[in-house]
Formats: structure tokens, sequence, C-alpha cells
């Protein structure tokens, strides 16, 4: 039987918060759900793994926002807080040749052989950062930021070093897209934010068509004065966006959510450092059960389509719902709410989709998987008996429900061979 809905719609709460309870209750009523976006626009999520697997791949859903209809017809304001997600010009909001020729400008960038070459450079910044987090420690009374002072850094220098950013923009970058994927803020603050983005953005592609290094940055620069149509200015700067932001936003939250999962699961911690699963497994685990991105926009059905027994009408919004599929009973069985890190490795495991799935998949997922490992293994190394030094409950949610994590992560790093506190 078709329905036309799945229930009355969920308000997605633009404050965030931890999804899991809503997703589980929704996951209930089945593998699609009406939902409430900011300002009353009425949108979809896909939550079942296979339900989710399958829209993701569909030949009739599309990226490109000429297939919105409540934007189309002029119903979304400009101060909308998810309009960036629909609007930037860039392979996010592309489909077919047009996809295809913006994904071919950066993916030779992000290749796993290209990746791997940077492991080098990963395992200095690490140990670098480390050393800060053990400073910022010592002038906080043995407490300090991990999230800031070490998961955010890290991903925004790697991405910042291959597009050739220089250090002084990126604590602004990281703060500007900080605003721009926010969904509990105002329409004054979201236009002033894509505005100054975009003007930042707009300052380094200047220096570096005027003094080009050996960046990438600079190859998107000679691509676009090439000539002919290989890439234009909107989508030149569209695409330093996506860079900047999917560059390192997704990477922070996946090494915050891997830190508290080790540090409220020291049987898992304990198993990983004796060698009975690798640190590639926690990373795996990790994107499964705490997916780093809960809701992320957008697609639009080009017709009516049905999911799951639900009609979808054409140009709606949808929203990929990738933490409630990675905890679908139906794909990773009953046990899907523990987190147990021998689960990729199982024959019985069924791989998540919580970097995409499809002509989307996330580019940048084998640099976003380097940087966690490396970060993983050389954080509890030097520090195994890492604490947090706050109760999960007391962290702060990051302000969106496109994100997926706390907004600071307060840690005891320990040294090693001296006791955790009980």
């Amino acid at each position: 039987m078709e329905t036309s809905s799945a229930g009355a719609p969920h308000r997605l709460d633009p404050a965030g918060g931890c999804p899991h309870a809503d997703n589980t209750r929704l996951l209930a009523l089945g593998a699609v759900a009406p939902v409430e976006l900011p300002g009353g626009v009425e949108g979809m999520a896909v939550l079942g793994h296979e339900s989710l697997r399958e829209f993701l791949q569909h030949p009739e859903v599309a990226k490109d926002a000429r297939h919105f209809a409540a934007l189309r017809e002029g119903r979304i304001a400009p101060g909308w807080p998810l309009l960036t997600f629909a609007t930037v010009r860039g392979m996010t909001t592309a489909d077919g040749e047009d996809h295809r020729r913006l994904r071919s400008l950066v993916a030779r960038a992000f290749t796993p052989r290209r990746v791997e070459a940077l492991r080098p450079r990963v395992v200095e910044l690490t140990d670098a950062l480390l050393d800060d987090l053990v400073a910022a420690a010592e002038a906080g009374e043995g407490v300090a930021d991990l999230r800031r002072r070490f998961a955010m850094p890290l991903p925004m220098s790697v991405i910042g070093e291959l597009l050739g950013v220089d250090a002084e923009f990126r604590d602004r970058l990281h703060r500007l897209s900080n605003a721009v994927t926010g969904t509990d803020i105002g329409p004054e603050a979201v236009l002033a934010a894509n505005r100054e983005l975009v003007g930042v953005l707009g300052e380094i592609a200047a220096a570096k068509a005027a003094r080009p290094g050996d960046d990438l940055t600079s190859a998107l620069i000679a691509a676009r004065d090439e000539g002919g149509d290989r890439l234009g200015q909107e989508e030149l700067i569209g695409t330093l966006v996506l860079l900047i932001v999917a560059g390192h936003e997704t990477t922070l939250n996946l090494i915050t959510n891997a830190v508290r999962a080790l540090c409220a699961h020291r049987d898992q911690l304990a198993l990983v450092r004796a060698g009975g699963a690798s640190w590639a497994d926690v990373v795996e685990e990790t994107l499964r059960w705490d997916a780093p991105v809960s809701y992320f926009p957008f697609r639009y059905p080009v017709r009516d389509l049905v999911v799951d027994g639900t009609v979808i009408p054409a140009g709606t919004p949808v929203l990929a719902g990738y933490s409630a599929a990675g905890r679908d009973q139906a794909a990773h069985g009953p046990d899907a709410g523990r987190f147990d890190v021998t689960r990729p490795g199982r024959p019985d495991a069924v791989r998540h989709l919580s970097l995409g799935h499809g002509a989307h998949y996330c580019l940048g997922a084998p640099l976003a998987r380097l940087e966690t490992t490396v970060a993983l293994e050389r954080l509890f190394t030097r520090f195994p008996d890492l604490e947090l030094a706050a109760e999960e409950n007391d962290l702060p949610r990051h302000p969106s429900f496109v994100g997926n994590t706390v907004h600071v992560l307060p840690v005891r790093p320990v040294p090693t061979g001296r006791p955790a506190a009980d």
C-alpha cells in the first residue's frame, strides 16, 4: 500500500541535539519520514539503510536546486539557514555531465595513492598538535578542549595546505563554515556569513591568480582561465566552499565522535590496543554508530517516487538520514545500537552509508580515513588513559541537525604510566 506520508512531520530542532532517540522512534514507523525544516518548510528524510541506499543512487533523484519546488516557486526566504546547501555552485548541487566535469577537476588530488603520500605530513601535524594539547592542558588545570585544540586544526591544516590557504585564514574559515552549515542561525547572520565566506575565498583566489603555486586552488584557477566550459567563476568559489567545509568539518566530527566512543567504551579501546581490532575498524564503526553527518541536505525527486511504501512528491527537499541508517536494525542487526569495533571485520557486516553512496560518494573519504586513523592511533598511544573531563550528557551539542557531534570535548590527557582518575 502506498501512503502520501509516514505520519505527522517530525520537526527537526535547529539547535541540533543527539539524534539517536528520535531516529529510533522514526525508524519504528518506517524508513521514510516527513520532516519540518526551519521556517516551516516541508521536507522528507530517508532513514532506513536499504531505502537510503536505493534513494542515493536512484536515476530520477537530482541534486540541482532547479528541481526544488518551494525554491523555484519563491517560497524560500533569502536568509533561510539551509539555502547554501541548495544553491552553492559545485559538484554537490550538480547532476550528470556537470557533476562529472566538476568532480574530475579535483578527483586526482584525493585518490588513495595521492592521499597515502600525505601520511608523513599528517603524522607530523598530529604530533605537533598533541604537544599543543598537552600545553593547553597544563595551562588549564589538566583539562583541554580536544575538539578545538586537536580535532579541528588537524583536518583544517591538511585541507588548507592542499588548497594553498595561508594559516592566517584557517580559523576564520572554520568559523564561517560553522555558520553556513549551522541550522540554529538567523537570516541576517546567514546572509552575512555567506557574504564574508565568498569574500574571503575570492580574496584567496585572487592572490593565487596573481601568484600561482603548487596547490589545488591554483590548479582550479588554471582550469577557469583556460576558457571553454571547464570551470566558471561561481563554480570556482563554490568548489572552494565545498572543499573547505567538507574537507574539515566531517573529519573534525569523526575524530571527536571516535574519541568520545572509545572513552565511553574502555573495553573496546583495550581490544584495539591489544591488536584485537584495528584503528581503521574504529573509524568504520564510528562512521556507522555515530555518523559525523546526521541529516544531509538535499536531493529532489524529479517525479513522484515511492520509497518503502511512502510517496515522496516531485520537488520535495529530501535529507539523507545517515545517523539513522547507521543504527537501522533491519540492516545492522538487533545489536545495531552497540559500539563494537570488531563489527567491520565480521562476514555478516553491512557496510555503512555515512560517506554517501553512488555518484556523489564522498570524494574526500580516503583523506578522512587517513587523518582519523593517524589521529586516533597517535593520540591513544601517547595517552592510553585519556579520559573525558565532563559527563557525556553534559557536553553541549553542535548547533546543527546536519552535523552530528558535540560542540566542545574537554579531556584530561593523562601521560603513559600515570593512572587515570576514578
